[in-house]
């Protein structure tokens, strides 16, 4: 009688066992940056945050730096359920739909609370279009405003003329034909290599990314131009979620919230930071000349009227409710 009971009690653990592991949902979250950037840092804690708050039920596993697909496949992988979630640049994504370019636009939205602005403008299309996609915005963070890295002074955009530029946008590559560089694509994750074999000798980004890739070893300058601050969207596979019972769905969305809220918080401290960083390392941090400055506003300028004219009616909803 004890061997029987002890073979049921033994049965009933197994189950419960093989329960809890099909139970179990495991999620992958491709994302293109380093594991110490802190956007990186910011997925691991939401991660953390759901494992947490669902009990294990739900396990999501962070892919920095590109070691599941790289930056321009993971969109792609989320939207064809390769992968349930995933952290995409949006602005690497203006070709396919213009208002995912809205935050690249230079000196539309400058600073942190100008982003902010523009996030809630262009919010509604953007979860629109990826619902039409089969997907749907987890949360967004802004990165550091984007200055210009270069080897040599720049004062104008007369010397940026015939230097090789890195590009990761459409607008990045844009600016780049506008003031007559030469724009060479690379993503975060070659950058390095490609500064240290002369593939590239200028760029238009953030402190964090200077951090991050080092740049303070072969560039010199930084110029704090502030022209845009672009948003990296942790987007999510629908039917995954769908998929997922009601708890763990409210789960997942409060643990989104606060990573949205804890990433914009950080991105400001870490604009501090990356600057001090970078001067630590021997690079001029400085203003833009007033020059340079007029020279990139008009950049802007032109950039802002073809993208208004290529983005139609959604593009001046988005700049018309920023404007109010």
């Amino acid at each position: 009688m004890q061997r029987r009971t002890l073979h049921l009690s033994l049965l009933a653990g197994l189950l419960a066992v093989s329960g809890f592991v099909s139970a179990q949902t495991k999620w992958d979250l491709p994302a293109a940056y380093p594991a110490s950037n802190f956007h990186s840092v910011n997925m691991t804690q939401f991660a953390a945050d759901v494992d947490k708050a669902t009990a294990g039920k739900l396990k999501i596993t962070v892919h920095a730096n590109a070691s599941l697909f790289k930056a321009p496949e993971i969109k792609r992988a989320v939207q064809g359920g390769q992968a349930q979630l995933g952290e995409i640049l949006l602005v690497n994504f203006q070709n396919e739909w213009q208002p995912f370019g809205a935050d690249g636009l230079p000196f539309l939205a400058d600073s942190y609370d100008e982003s902010m602005k523009l996030y809630k403008a262009q919010k509604p299309l953007l979860e629109k279009k990826l619902a039409e996609q089969g997907m749907m915005l987890l949360y967004s963070v802004a990165w550091p405003p984007q200055g210009i890295y270069s080897k040599k002074p720049i004062n104008s955009a007369a010397d940026l003329k015939g230097i090789k530029w890195r590009a990761y946008s459409p607008t990045t590559a844009k600016i780049a034909e506008l003031v007559g560089a030469q724009p060479v694509t690379v993503q975060a994750a070659e950058f390095s290599q490609a500064l240290a074999t002369g593939v590239v000798e200028s760029t238009m980004t953030s402190g964090a990314t200077g951090v991050d890739s080092k740049l303070y070893e072969h560039l010199k300058y930084y110029y704090d131009v502030q022209a845009w601050l672009p948003k990296n969207a942790v987007i999510a596979n629908k039917k995954a979620f769908d998929a997922l019972d009601k708890p763990t769905q409210d789960a997942l969305l409060k643990a989104a919230a606060a990573a949205e809220t804890r990433g914009w918080t950080e991105s400001r401290k870490v604009n501090t930071t990356t600057l001090e960083t970078l001067k630590a390392n021997g690079m001029t941090v400085a203003p833009p000349s007033a020059q340079l400055k007029a020279d990139m506003k008009k950049v802007g300028d032109t950039i802002m009227k073809e993208w208004l004219e290529k983005s139609g009616a959604e593009g001046k909803a988005i700049v018309d409710a920023f404007n109010r």
